[in-house]
Order: structure tokens, then C-alpha cells, then sequence
């Protein structure tokens, strides 16, 4: 962010971002507008660049400033024309992960999982209006005191939420979730996420066709992790996914991705999960990937994982293994079918047999910290055991730490999982604790999964 002249008598922001919009409506003023369809982004840039530097030397407010300063102001001129203005910085960011405008004062953003307020401003409300007309406008909707909610994605895939007044009683509010940074397993497991035995079992049943669903709350890391998992099927077999703002990044070669679509300004044209859900059981998946479940497409997915397509993954959000089943049997409710409860769970109980668990504990760290089996019902009641787990003990500098640990069960699918080739030692899960750190170079998670392979065996 542009901050000249470091003295107390400089400018402040809000004059800064007022100085910039009125340099960028100068140069509006400026462009001949009759050439700009035939001139190219690059040349317009070149051209918007040219007329910014000229309209900087010539500012009264500008002379005090130095070369270098001159040149920043002019940078972020061009953002405020090409780009997100004062957002610009914070989106050419790798380790910033949301961006929270609760107003055009107050910007917050998340770092490795803490938030903190950062010295980025707008000129004021209709400033971040237009920004946000911008994001907004770029997939063919509006916000207004008609429509003042919208949903939006980034050319880079940052998803994006918008509200606006009589809704936001204090002005127009943006949130930005970003996802420029793809974790690998090797990192999950060095930053602490979870240990390789974890990921040993998680492979091992992806590998294995076995159907599981990643549970946790907004923002501890579900899309992350289904990322992370969906490399390990196979590169033969047929993958379509469905999300309501693409995020997966699939490695394989033969995958089908499906979005879904707002109604447009008459409030028609919506495509809705569920809708493609359907349409992805006609198209020959070996499984079916969907983002998040949050609504009736859970009973389509079932249906799914019951009839030929087991290994299919999703996500949920909920607070605990317990949760989820029941955030799901809701979902299955709002299909509109007239289904017994028990038969809902006995529909649940046969599809889905792992939970993944996510946290985010104090302090921002992500944590793994249950992987549940579902064995079944008994006594119209799910049968539901922990197979690994994390214990917290306790807050040291303002973050949480604890201990992953496995509970001694051998998962009932582990037969399964051997018939599909994949070797997992019983010793993998012998009752112990497992500690938080790691060492990358002398166990890997490959070698997890296939304990075999003596050179570097997991060890209870």
C-alpha cells in the first residue's frame, strides 16, 4: 500500500484514495473512448499508464513527492482501473487466505490462521461500492436495494460474498475467500494438520473405493484436505465434479467439472446441486465429487454412493462426527420425500464409512482431530467408532496444542481395503499416542500407506 512521506504531516489515506479517484476519473475524462475497442488490454495499460504519470507530475499535492512515491501512486492508479484498488496488495499475497472489508476503513485479513487489521482503506462508501459493482459485474450480477446479497468468484478462483444496505446497516460489507495457496499431504502433515498415519488410512481407503465425508466448521480447512485426497484415485477412473464455486484443483487427467448458476436479474436460469447431481449420474462417473453438501442434492448423493459409485467424497459442515450424520439425515429430510428416520440412517449408515473431522483450534491451527468409522445401526442408532483422534492439553502463547493419538479399533474395512491390494499393517493402529511433530525425510506418507516397503515402515 502507497505510504508517502513517512512524516506525520503527510496525507492520510483516506486523502490518498481521494487523490487516486480523482486522478482515475481524469483519465477516464481523457481516453478517447472511440479508440478503446481497438486497442488491446496491453496497450490500454500502456496508454492508462502514460496519461497517470503525466496527470501525477502535473497534481499540486503530488509535487512533494519523491520518484519512487510518484511511481507507487501511479502502480496503484492502475489497479484502481485494471484491478481491485486498495485490495490489489492484499490479493498478490500467498499467505493471506480471507480479506474481511467490514467497511472502507476497516479491512481485516487471516494469516496462517489468525486475523489482523491491516492499514487498507477506501475513499469512502461509494469507493468500495464500485469495487465491488466490479467483482460482481464480471459474472452477470448486481448489488443493490433490490439484490443486496451476491455470491461471486475471481478469475483465480477466490470466492467472494457481498451485502450491501438496507441489509448492512453500516454500508457496504465484502468478504473474499481466497485459494491461491494448494497445500500438498507432505505439507498437512509438516505444519501439524495431522500425522502420516492418518494419511496412511485416508489414501489407503481412497485407493480402496471407499466413501467418506470431510466434516468441520467454516474455514478449518474441508476443501484443503478433499484436494489433498483426491489425488490418490487413480488416474483411469472417470471423476465428475460438482461445486457451487469451483475450488478443486484435480490432478487427474479425466475429470468433468460442473458448476453450479445463479438466477440471472429476472430470477430465472438457476442451477441448483441437486440439479447437477442428477445430471452427473447420466454421464458414466466412477465417482462423484462434490464440494459441500448443504442442502437436498445429500439424498442424490446417497443415492450415488449406494448404486456403483462408492469412493465419492464430500463435505459437510458441522461441529463434531455426530453432527455431520445428523446435519446429513436434515439435508436428506429437505428433499421433500416422506422417509422414516430410520430408513434415512439405514441409507446414511450404508453409503458413508469414514468421517473426517476437522478443527481449528486457538491460535488458528488446523487440526484433524477425529477420523470415525461407521459401522452401522443398532437399535435404530448409529454405530460409530473412533479409529484415530486428537486431544487437546492445552494454550501455550496464545495457541492450542495437543496430541493425535489412535484408539487401538482396526477398522472393520480394513479386509476391504487389503483386497484391494494395499497392504496396511494392523500395527498402524495400535492404541498409543502419536506426536505432533514430524520428520518429512524419514517417513513419508507413500511409505505409509503401503507399510510393506521396509525402508521406511511406520513404526508404533
Amino acid at each position: 500500500m502507497f505510504h508517502p512521506g513517512q512524516s506525520s504531516a503527510g496525507p492520510s489515506h483516506q486523502q490518498l484514495q481521494k487523490l487516486k479517484a480523482d486522478i482515475h476519473r481524469k483519465i477516464v475524462e481523457m481516453l478517447n473512448l472511440s479508440r478503446l475497442s481497438r486497442w488491446g488490454q496491453e496497450r490500454l495499460r500502456k496508454e492508462v499508464r502514460k496519461l497517470a504519470q503525466q496527470l501525477v507530475e502535473n497534481t499540486p499535492e503530488c509535487k512533494p513527492f519523491s520518484p519512487a512515491e510518484k511511481e507507487r501512486l501511479v502502480n496503484e492508479i492502475l489497479d484502481e482501473a485494471f484491478g481491485l484498488g486498495p485490495l490489489e496488495p492484499l490479493m498478490s499475497d500467498p499467505s493471506i487466505s480471507d480479506i474481511l472489508v467490514n467497511g472502507p476503513h476497516t479491512v481485516y485479513v487471516e494469516r496462517h490462521g489468525r486475523l489482523e487489521q491491516v492499514p487498507i482503506c477506501f475513499a469512502d462508501n461509494e469507493h468500495l461500492m464500485q469495487m465491488i459493482q466490479r467483482i460482481v459485474a464480471r459474472v452477470g450480477r448486481r448489488l443493490d436495494e433490490m439484490s443486496p446479497m451476491v455470491d461471486a468468484r475471481l478469475p483465480d478462483g477466490s470466492r467472494v460474498n457481498a451485502i450491501a444496505p438496507p441489509l448492512a446497516l453500516d454500508g457496504p460489507v465484502l468478504s473474499i475467500r481466497r485459494f491461491g495457496m494448494r497445500l500438498t499431504a507432505e505439507q498437512l502433515i509438516q505444519n501439524g494438520t495431522m500425522p502420516v498415519e492418518f494419511l496412511a488410512l485416508l489414501r489407503a481407503a481412497v485407493e480402496a473405493r471407499i466413501s467418506m465425508v470431510i466434516s468441520g466448521g467454516a474455514g478449518t480447512g474441508k476443501t484443503t484436505l478433499l484436494n489433498v485426497l483426491s489425488r490418490y484415485i487413480p488416474p483411469d477412473e472417470r471423476l465428475v465434479t460438482i461445486e457451487d464455486s469451483a475450488e478443486l484443483k484435480l490432478q487427474q487427467p479425466h475429470v468433468v467439472r460442473l458448476e453450479t448458476r445463479p438466477p440471472n436479474l429476472e430470477g430465472v436460469g438457476e442451477v441448483r446441486q441437486r440439479d447437477l447431481v442428477r445430471n452427473a449420474l447420466r454421464m458414466r462417473p466412477d465417482r462423484i465429487i462434490i464440494g459441500e453438501c448443504r442442502g437436498p442434492e445429500a439424498l442424490d448423493m446417497l443415492q450415488a454412493m449406494n448404486t456403483g459409485h462408492e469412493g465419492s467424497l464430500t463435505t459437510v459442515h458441522a461441529n463434531d462426527t455426530r453432527d455431520a450424520l445428523a446435519r446429513l439425515e436434515m439435508m436428506v429430510m429437505m428433499a421433500g420425500y416422506e422417509m422414516p428416520v430410520p430408513v434415512i440412517r439405514q441409507y446414511i449408515a450404508s453409503a458413508i464409512t469414514f468421517i473426517v473431522h476437522l478443527t481449528r483450534l486457538k491460535g488458528g491451527a488446523r487440526k484433524v482431530t477425529r477420523i470415525s468409522e461407521v459401522i452401522g445401526l443398532r437399535n435404530r442408532n448409529y454405530v460409530v467408532r473412533d479409529i484415530f483422534g486428537f486431544r487437546q492439553l492445552g494454550v501455550r502463547d496464545g495457541v492450542a496444542y495437543g496430541e493425535f493419538y489412535a484408539t487401538g479399533k482396526i477398522p472393520r474395512c480394513l479386509e476391504r481395503i487389503r483386497a484391494a491390494g494395499i497392504d496396511l499393517a494392523e500395527s498402524l493402529f495400535a492404541k498409543r499416542s502419536i506426536p505432533a511433530e514430524f520428520e518429512i525425510v524419514q517417513t513419508s506418507p507413500v511409505a505409509a500407506a503401503h507399510p510393506q516397503r521396509k525402508e521406511a515402515e511406520v513404526s508404533p
